[in-house]
Formats: C-alpha cells, sequence, structure tokens
C-alpha cells in the first residue's frame, strides 16, 4: 500500500509550483471545453482528474498462459485506448461536465470503472485486449498503435450492452455518413442505451432509443518521420469539437492521450507511471478509495505540437 500513491506523490513533490497549465492569455480547450487559464486553472485541473488514467499496472493476474503480470514497457498504447474509451462512457452515463471527487461513489462511474480493471472478466481489461489483439496480428506483450488498438476496441465494444455504442473507423480519411447512419439504426428491443446521463431525460427532449451512441475514430498520418506544420491548425481544432474525445499517438513506442491544447502545445495524459494492480470493488474500505484514487492523475503535462508522432487516432 506505500507504493499505492507512486504517481500522486511523484507528482506532488516534484510539483510544488505544477508547471501543468501555462499562466497565458491563449485559451486553453480540454476536450471541447474552453477555459482561460488566468481565471479557471482549478477548474481545468478539475475537469482534467475527472478523466480515467489508466497506466501500467503490475501484479495483475497473468494474461492468458503467457506468464505476463505486468503491462509495463508494452502496455502504454493499450492503456490510451482504454483512456480514450472510458471518456466515451462517461460522456455516455454520466455527461461532459461530470466531475470526479475522490468521495464519489456514483453508480454508473463504478461501473465503467469496473470495466477497465486489470481482471480477466472485464470487458475493457489488459487482459481482454491483449488477447483480442492476436486477432489483429499482434502477440500479447507486443506493442500496438493507434489503428490496432481501436479495431480491438471496436470488437471489444460488440459485448458492451449496458453502453451499446459503435464504433467505426473512418479509413482512407473518409466518412460516409449513410454507412455510419446504417450502423447507428438498431432495430434490437434488446438494445435501448439512453443517450443521456440517468436523470437528465426530459420531455422536451425525448430520447431516441433506436439510435445506438457513435464512437468515431479517424486514423490520420500527419507527415512522414514530423508533423508537417500544415496540419497544426486542424489538429488543434479537433480539441475543440464538443463531441472531441481526444486523439492517441505520442512518440514511436511511447503513447499518449491527447485532450487539449494551450497555445501551439498539446495537453495529455501519460500512462508510463506503473502502479500495483488492485480493485475498486463499491469503494467502502480506505484501500478501495485508495486504488480510485490512482485512476485520476493530479497534474497533466504538455509539449510542442510538433513533438508529436505524425500516426494518430483523432476520437
Amino acid at each position: 500500500m506505500d507504493m499505492m500513491f507512486e504517481a500522486y506523490l511523484t507528482q506532488e513533490a516534484g510539483h510544488l509550483d505544477p508547471d501543468d497549465i501555462p499562466h497565458t492569455k491563449d485559451p486553453v480547450w480540454v476536450l471541447g471545453k474552453k477555459y482561460r487559464a488566468i481565471d479557471d486553472l482549478e477548474i481545468i485541473r478539475k475537469d482534467i482528474r475527472s478523466k480515467f488514467w489508466f497506466t501500467y499496472r503490475r501484479g495483475f493476474v497473468q494474461i492468458g498462459d503467457t506468464g505476463l503480470t505486468s503491462d509495463k514497457g508494452w502496455g502504454c498504447m493499450l492503456r490510451c485506448g482504454q483512456m480514450v474509451l472510458a471518456q466515451a462512457l462517461a460522456c455516455l452515463h454520466l455527461g461532459r461536465d461530470w466531475c470526479w471527487d475522490p468521495e464519489t461513489r456514483n453508480t454508473a462511474y463504478l461501473q465503467i470503472l469496473h470495466m477497465f480493471e486489470d481482471r480477466r472478466t472485464a470487458a475493457y481489461s489488459i487482459h481482454q485486449i491483449a488477447l483480442m489483439g492476436a486477432s489483429e496480428g499482434k502477440e500479447v506483450g507486443q506493442w500496438f498503435g493507434p489503428n490496432t488498438v481501436t479495431q480491438v476496441l471496436k470488437k471489444l465494444a460488440i459485448y458492451d450492452e449496458w453502453s451499446s455504442v459503435v464504433i467505426h473507423v473512418a479509413l482512407d480519411n473518409t466518412v460516409i455518413v449513410d454507412e455510419i447512419k446504417q450502423l447507428c439504426k438498431s432495430a434490437s428491443a434488446h438494445h435501448e442505451p439512453s443517450l443521456v446521463p440517468s436523470g437528465k431525460e426530459s420531455s422536451n427532449h425525448p430520447v431516441d432509443r433506436s439510435w445506438k451512441p457513435l464512437v468515431l475514430v479517424v486514423p490520420l498520418r500527419l507527415g512522414l518521420s514530423e508533423i508537417n506544420p500544415v496540419y497544426v491548425q486542424g489538429l488543434k481544432t479537433c480539441f475543440t469539437f464538443r463531441q472531441s474525445l481526444g486523439v492517441i499517438g505520442g512518440k514511436p513506442n511511447h503513447a499518449l492521450y491527447f485532450i487539449g491544447c494551450v497555445g501551439d502545445e498539446v495537453i495529455y495524459l501519460d500512462p508510463h507511471t506503473t502502479q500495483p494492480a488492485g480493485f475498486v470493488e463499491e469503494k467502502e474500505q480506505e484501500h478501495e478509495k485508495a486504488f480510485d484514487g490512482s485512476y485520476h492523475c493530479q497534474y497533466a503535462s504538455r509539449m510542442h505540437i510538433l513533438h508529436m508522432d505524425p500516426s494518430v487516432a483523432a476520437y
């Protein structure tokens, strides 16, 4: 338990004056929400802290018969895939404006978190993603690219009846609207997810239960070995869309989850911290609350947008 807050303590001790958000007049965008750094610093941090932060873990039940009980060194893109999909489920079941705090025991929140825990039976666990990766030609323990993890999540989402999301990958930079409409129309009486969080339905805004929620993914190559500056403004614009779930990419063999931008810098969550595996359960015990805290990053990081790897997937 002493190592539970390895990431937390590292950030706290090393950042007496955190440099996560610059003191600037430039607008700060976080997944479709616009902030002013000078006035909204703590609000920005609370928004970022509310995002799911999935990192390397150690000590979980081995994946298949591989003997692997940690994903350190190979699972960073899998963790980024988990983060972006968890954000989609949070928007669906909790709403974009929902915020996490250390005492929250929201049922929908806990259900989402349980789906990503490091156990074999969890719908989107590291176990499920790694084993499903074999269908994409990736052995367990092999590094994934953005497109590979997206294809795996697309397959796993089929079995998530609670959310019933459709993940559509727009290949060749082409979005075919009629094709997406066909995928999202549900004739099944067994799949009737609400498109708004529980308690927010209104008679003035009826919920269309015949339509499955869509996660649209656009894999992009924004240059050869580095990002072509011509794409910078378009990439930054992605973070201003209110429907944005972020971008996964990073550096070669070093995956990151990008959630916003400020000026010419991108804001991201970094999975490259190894924490002990464990379960939050119903978040009643102190150790369960501690594990819950380990799924939320105290301070985000940032880098110049041109330092990103040109291979990304925009959600």
